[in-house]
């Protein structure tokens, strides 16, 4: 069933990325193509469903039991297409750690879209700091992606200029610059050395007047700080798809046992990449998954709604 529902989620990706391989890499940064990598943890209550175990959520700031739903998505033109999808297993000595799973996930990913005639390590990677260390930069190297960027945690120790502060200090004495061309916030784009990482290029910005965060660029090209902020804009949209997940598609109320997890899984992934599929439909264009989901529950007849839209005759059993 794993392997059904990575064929089904790649294919549609695909069919929308092939188009663009052959262009430049300019055409493609302008439409926003990188693959985004981003973990989201359901509570759950129940003791006998599967891959249940006790995670940290960033939404309860806390420990709580639950599934670990870890994903990676292709977005492009900031609409995102899930394309590998994993709950993982338990942590601990003796057990595959979330960032194993992600390079296992990486690996079968390549190897889907080879099939497809597409190389995927074209696209750039972002991700959360929790899936960054040296050991997978280097395999992340190996495997063939050049472009790579890292959300930073405020923990971590930096060298700048001979001087050696941990992130949260450089954030409030590091001197940003005001936006400018390709950067709508204050940045500053800044060489330094980390203990974890080893050499690498920072990207400090302001959202708010009172919050900044960082970025940790692993690419093994330089780029400007246009280039890494433009690419990390594009993370957005697999936060996006989670929350759509969750509220419209209910992926929260699944509760079944062993491979029934994933069959529940691929029914909830089709009903988003159709609702995507639907939004590209003229009558559809201007509006939103939740408007569309509501039309679709107005429609007395299937049937015919999909004969209509898709242009092909459907068999309801």
């Amino acid at each position: 069933m794993k392997k059904m529902l990575l064929r089904f989620m790649v294919k549609p990706a695909a069919e929308k990325l092939k188009p663009g391989m052959s262009q430049s890499a300019a055409t493609r940064s302008r439409a926003g193509t990188t693959l985004s990598i981003d973990n989201s943890v359901m509570d759950r209550c129940g003791k006998l469903l599967r891959c249940t175990w006790s995670w940290y959520s960033g939404r309860y700031h806390q420990v709580i039991r639950g599934q670990d739903l870890l994903g990676i998505v292709f977005t492009i033109h900031h609409i995102a297409f899930p394309v590998h999808v994993l709950f993982c297993p338990k942590q601990g000595r003796y057990h595959t750690t979330k960032a194993d799973l992600l390079i296992c996930m990486l690996i079968q990913l390549k190897t889907a879209f080879l099939r497809e005639g597409i190389d995927i390590t074209q696209l750039p990677l972002t991700m959360d700091s929790a899936y960054g260390s040296q050991e997978r930069r280097a395999r992340l190297h190996q495997l063939g992606f050049i472009d790579i960027i890292i959300a930073g945690k405020s923990n971590y120790v930096l060298t700048i200029d001979g001087q050696q502060w941990d992130a949260s200090t450089w954030k409030k004495v590091l001197r940003l610059e005001e936006p400018t061309w390709g950067i709508d916030v204050p940045s500053c784009r800044i060489g330094g050395e980390s203990p974890t990482f080893g050499s690498l290029m920072l990207f400090f910005f302001r959202k708010s007047t009172t919050r900044s965060y960082y970025l940790m660029h692993f690419s093994q090209r330089a780029l400007r700080g246009a280039e890494i902020w433009h690419i990390w804009k594009q993370h957005h949209a697999i936060e996006c798809c989670w929350k759509i997940m969750k509220s419209i598609f209910q992926i929260r109320s699944m509760h079944l046992q062993g491979d029934g997890l994933y069959t529940a899984l691929l029914i909830k992934v089709f009903a988003y990449l159709l609702a995507l599929r639907l939004q590209a439909q003229g009558v559809f264009s201007k509006l939103t998954i939740t408007e569309i989901m509501r039309k679709l529950r107005r429609e007395e007849d299937l049937r015919d709604f999909l004969v209509t839209h898709f242009h092909a005759p459907f068999s309801i059993a």
